[in-house]
């Protein structure tokens, strides 16, 4: 996948509004692979929901959203299994984790569907980010902090072209930001694929191609 593409996307929860002023509702943007960019909102504009929208699991919104020109309302069942498995990365705000596994099985959960990276790296980078000591403790029982991180490491155990991590570093001090900065720049070198980060304060510290407001 190389374009994600806007056309006049509006949550349908807005479309009474008289008047929407963003860069990204209803205005005809493009997402390219590569790139880094940065949604910074306040609460309640939607940038939840937009993750919603083009990982394709809610469709309450008016316009169209494209991956290389395809409509993705269009995608069938299978098509989105393989976007989401190849394409498509995605930290959402809430995480998903397991609370009742520990922080290495949701990792490894989400690395046996891909098989894409190896035991080392993975071991790596939760010694990079602090939280090698636990690995083996209950999400539920680690601070939100330390589950996004897991949820972070998570995001990459897979091949993707866009990754989109919403409010990834809400519950982190600045060293861990820059940790995960850090890798995260290291993955977009390696592998030349786009981010798009959201914020409603503190982000990333990332070179953003483009930053837009919601």
């Amino acid at each position: 996948m190389e374009t994600i593409e806007l056309q006049q996307t509006l949550p349908e929860v807005f479309a009474g509004r008289d008047r929407v002023i963003s860069d990204v509702w209803h205005r005809e943007i493009a997402f390219q692979k590569g790139k880094i960019y940065l949604l910074e909102a306040a609460s309640g504009t939607g940038k939840s929901s937009l993750c919603s929208f083009i990982y394709g699991y809610r469709k309450d919104y008016q316009g169209i959203i494209s991956f290389d020109g395809q409509n993705i309302r269009n995608l069938s069942v299978s098509q989105w299994v393989h976007l989401r498995k190849t394409s498509l990365s995605m930290l959402f705000q809430e995480l998903r984790l397991f609370g009742e596994l520990t922080a290495l099985e949701n990792v490894r959960m989400k690395n046996a569907l891909t098989g894409y990276c190896q035991r080392k790296q993975i071991d790596e980078w939760f010694q990079r980010l602090g939280i090698d000591g636990k690995k083996d403790q209950k999400v539920e029982r680690m601070s939100f902090g330390q589950q996004q991180r897991v949820a972070f490491i998570r995001a990459l155990c897979q091949p993707f072209d866009f990754i989109f991590l919403d409010e990834p570093i809400s519950h982190l001090d600045d060293g861990n930001s820059r940790i995960m900065a850090d890798i995260l720049k290291e993955e977009v070198n390696k592998r030349g694929v786009g981010v798009v980060v959201t914020s409603i304060g503190k982000h990333l510290p990332l070179e953003y191609e483009r930053v837009l407001k919601l």
